[in-house]
């Protein structure tokens, strides 16, 4: 549904207005970083449309009928608000399916990019558009990213399922002792590394893991290894609410992997981006891993999506992603 006014005009125009409206709201982003999301689907009253913009990149996902109709309006509309010289499609999702379209990738204006390089709170990183997870970075983890390099000084910390290094690098930049990086994408792991080195960081203080990220939990308990500060964000176990209780499980299990390795006083900060998670559901998983674990686990702060991934008040759906600082006692 494109608009509640059934005397509205859906024409390209109306699709320019939408677009001209959620650019301008992300432009105080822009003085912080070249990287944003542009259009949040229903949050701007564009379901099913997602575009990210990489520096001069721009990266498109269509995932409805409806929105495949206007994918030309949409993409004209954002190269003129924006001036990005490039235009890239990763409508490659599965729900696509449901909706009868093919999976689609490539470029649509201009040269195909390599990786592109980005500026994030005085970082950089190089994010491959056509072969990464999403549109290539994840985002919506932005001011995250920035809260664990707050909370990384003199920690010795794990990070699970690490992808690209983006938390690695914020807690290098802001001062931990250490940091052990676990994923099992080797592709991943050799842009983590280029993300270090990007930026100069301490390849000494740095260790890269390459393992499914339990097995390598265990064997780290099994070891007698402890860590002051670990982060977990995995990808999305509970694409719905039919999910949930498969995904359940799964997050227990590594929740509690991490309690067991952190230290007493250590910190977990703790996502989920599963849509079939609810916040109050995804909190009792948690606390039923600290119990398991025999620890006392407050928590300290409560997690969001940045500001460029805001939530429609009447569509709270589109609060995908929940996370929770928590110590242990």
């Amino acid at each position: 549904m494109w608009s509640w006014d059934e005397n509205a005009r859906i024409d390209e125009a109306f699709f320019r207005a939408r677009v001209a409206a959620a650019v301008a709201q992300r432009a105080e982003l822009l003085r912080a970083t070249d990287a944003v999301r542009l259009l949040h689907g229903e949050a701007d009253g564009l379901p099913g449309i997602v575009c990210d913009r990489y520096a001069d990149v721009a990266v498109f996902q269509f995932s409805s009928a409806g929105a495949e109709l206007w994918r030309e309006a949409v993409v004209e509309a954002v190269l003129a608000e924006t001036g990005c010289a490039v235009a890239y499609e990763r409508s490659d999702v599965e729900v696509r399916a449901l909706e009868g379209l093919p999976s689609r990738a490539g470029a649509i204006r201009g040269e195909p990019p390599g990786a592109v390089t980005i500026a994030e709170h005085g970082l950089r990183y190089r994010v491959d558009v056509a072969r990464g997870q999403k549109t290539g970075f994840y985002l919506d983890q932005r001011a995250n990213r920035d809260r664990v390099r707050a909370l990384a000084a003199g920690r010795d910390v794990l990070n699970g399922f690490c992808y690209t290094g983006g938390f690695t690098l914020g807690a290098l930049a802001g001062g931990a002792r250490s940091a052990l990086s676990i994923d099992s994408s080797a592709a991943a792991l050799a842009l983590a590394r280029e993300n270090a080195r990007l930026n100069g960081l301490d390849e000494a203080r740095a260790e890269w893991l390459e393992a499914d990220v339990f097995s390598a939990l265990r064997g780290l308990r099994d070891e007698g290894r402890t860590f002051d500060l670990a982060v977990l964000d995995p990808p999305k176990f509970a694409p719905t609410a039919a999910h949930a209780a498969k995904a359940a499980r799964a997050y227990k299990d590594v929740n509690l992997l991490a309690l067991k390795l952190l230290r007493p006083g250590g910190l977990l900060v703790t996502f989920s981006c599963s849509g079939g998670v609810s916040a109050e559901f995804f909190q009792k998983i948690v606390a039923g891993a600290a119990s398991d674990a025999s620890a006392g686990a407050p928590i300290l702060e409560r997690l969001q999506a940045d500001a460029d991934h805001p939530v429609l008040v009447s569509f709270p759906e589109g609060e995908y992603l929940k996370g929770l600082v928590l110590r242990k006692n």
